[in-house]
């Protein structure tokens, strides 16, 4: 997966309509919401702002405002996926021209605006490499508080996040990328002789 660093922008014309693409690093709704209020009031004579967004892999959204459904929202927002960038909102600005596109003419047009936008950022280097993380924990007693960090020490990319004691023993947090998760579960039921590593429900990223 893939981020954006700073905002960056796509300008070009279409049979006399000018479109301006727009990429805004957008951690979540209201980040967007005022994003896109901003773009609305500064660019108000426009005919369109349509935009796309992901989240996350699975947390995306698009508006077609006004367009015919299905030929501004979705495309851009297929350019989003097929980049693979989330935590970003997308906004194509149209000026219409007088002169109708069509359908595949609009669906060109929005693809165009979010590709040579995304093609600005890369040339720009403002696009940086999301690390996804599985997190969780590793539980014993007390007296094997080693334990965990002598198995997460085999695994070189496993990072500490912190160690907890309490009255049924103590438990070391951690993460690492989840390439590794299947190998650190065998490793830990071989040490600890069937333990199981505890992992947390919502990884991170």
């Amino acid at each position: 997966m893939q981020c954006l660093t700073a905002p960056c922008a796509f300008r070009f014309r279409e049979k006399a309509s000018v479109f301006l693409t727009e990429l805004h690093p957008a951690a979540g709704a209201d980040e967007r919401a005022a994003i896109l209020a901003r773009l609305r009031k500064r660019d108000f004579d426009a005919s369109h702002h349509c935009s796309a967004w992901r989240e996350a892999p699975s947390a995306f959204g698009a508006d077609d405002d006004g367009e015919p459904s299905g030929t501004a929202g979705a495309p851009m927002l297929r350019v989003l996926e097929g980049e693979d960038l989330v935590q970003v909102l997308a906004v194509c600005i149209r000026w219409f021209g007088g002169t109708k596109l069509g359908t595949g003419g609009l669906v060109r047009a929005y693809t165009e605006g979010v590709q040579g936008a995304v093609a600005e950022a890369r040339a720009q280097g403002l696009l940086s490499v999301v690390r996804v993380w599985r997190q969780g924990s590793l539980d014993v007693p007390a007296e094997l508080a080693h334990l965990p960090f002598a198995v997460l020490g085999a695994f070189p990319e496993a990072e500490i996040l912190g160690q907890d004691f309490g009255s049924s023993g103590a438990s070391l947090r951690f993460r690492l990328p989840p390439d590794d998760a299947a190998a650190l579960e065998a490793a830990w039921r071989d040490r600890s002789r069937g333990g199981r590593v505890r992992w947390d429900l919502k990884g991170s990223g």
